[in-house]
């Protein structure tokens, strides 16, 4: 059975993911991928060094180490199968930036779709589909 401490702890994974990748601490999103999988509409990849990578590849970083953006993440639904202890979230984001020569701007919106697990009595992510179903002006946040 799922209690609010299980709700908070999912809740708090997935504000901290979009809290890492702000900071631009691509290693510390991989860790939160340590025992998952993250993927988008190019596919999707395995573990923390993977995601490290994939991340650093694709999200310019400034110079003072971040991509500028912020990431708000909104209408999280979390679903728990108590059976498993595990979990499904679906939620809403929005990624603002900006930048010294760019105003303050949406740059992409869509929706998160994860899975949690917790085997050790810890959660953890499992699982991130990112469905991005609003696209602005990207060329200053994703290399192509």
């Amino acid at each position: 059975m799922s209690s609010a401490a299980d709700s908070l702890a999912i809740t708090n994974l997935i504000a901290k993911y979009a809290e890492l990748v702000d900071s631009g601490d691509f290693a510390g999103v991989g860790a939160l991928f340590a025992h998952g999988t993250f993927g988008s509409s190019g596919g999707s990849v395995e573990g923390s060094a993977a995601i490290e990578k994939l991340l650093g590849h694709m999200v310019i970083r400034y110079e003072d180490g971040t991509p500028r953006t912020h990431h708000v993440t909104t209408n999280t639904a979390i679903e728990f199968d108590g059976e498993e202890r595990a979990a499904t979230a679906r939620s809403y984001f929005t990624v603002f930036q900006a930048l010294p020569d760019l105003p303050l701007q949406p740059i992409a919106a869509g929706r998160y779709h994860d899975t949690f697990e917790c085997p050790d009595g810890r959660w953890r992510f499992a699982a991130r589909q990112v469905d991005i179903t609003l696209a602005g002006d990207l060329s200053r946040h994703l290399r192509r």
